[in-house]
């Protein structure tokens, strides 16, 4: 089984609840997610098998987390936004092979992040290099000066 860096957190809800289903996932780390609004089309049979009434305006959250967040938030959401609850939601996630925009480069896949890493390593260290040059360089005249005794020609 391939194990993903990121899951896609999908929850519908009632048309209204959509800031319920982010208050409840943020409590577990989630950052952010997109609204749709989108209208359902469950039948009365739906209706009465799950003794509900089904509001046909909905919002659709998703929510994209690390994967290591994915339970935790969907546990949330069934708690806070659930079907028993009058937002009568439901939540479900699909993983997420690539993903890029995110904060960092926690988003990129692991070889281009690695990449990612050592160029603005290596990037640091050039400019940290250009910074200590003139000081060394500085440094060892102040040195060479002080052991020269007073009166000595330089050859």
């Amino acid at each position: 089984m391939m194990k993903y860096q990121h899951e896609c957190i999908v929850c519908i809800v009632n048309a209204g609840y959509s800031d319920e289903v982010m208050d409840a996932a943020r409590k577990f780390g989630a950052t952010g997610g997109t609204v749709i609004h989108a209208h359902g089309t469950a039948n009365r049979e739906a209706e009465q098998f799950f003794h509900i009434t089904i509001e046909p305006e909905k919002e659709i959250v998703l929510i994209l987390v690390p994967a290591s967040l994915r339970d935790d938030i969907l546990h949330a959401l069934y708690n806070e936004v659930g079907l028993k609850t009058a937002g009568q939601g439901i939540a479900f996630s699909l993983p997420v092979e690539q993903a890029v925009g995110l904060t960092g480069s926690e988003g990129l896949p692991a070889k281009k992040a690695d990449k990612a890493e050592k160029a603005e390593k290596t990037e640091k260290a050039e400019k940290a290099e250009k910074t200590e040059k003139p000081e060394k360089a500085e440094k060892t005249e102040k040195a060479d000066k002080a052991e020269k005794p007073e009166g000595a020609e330089e050859a």
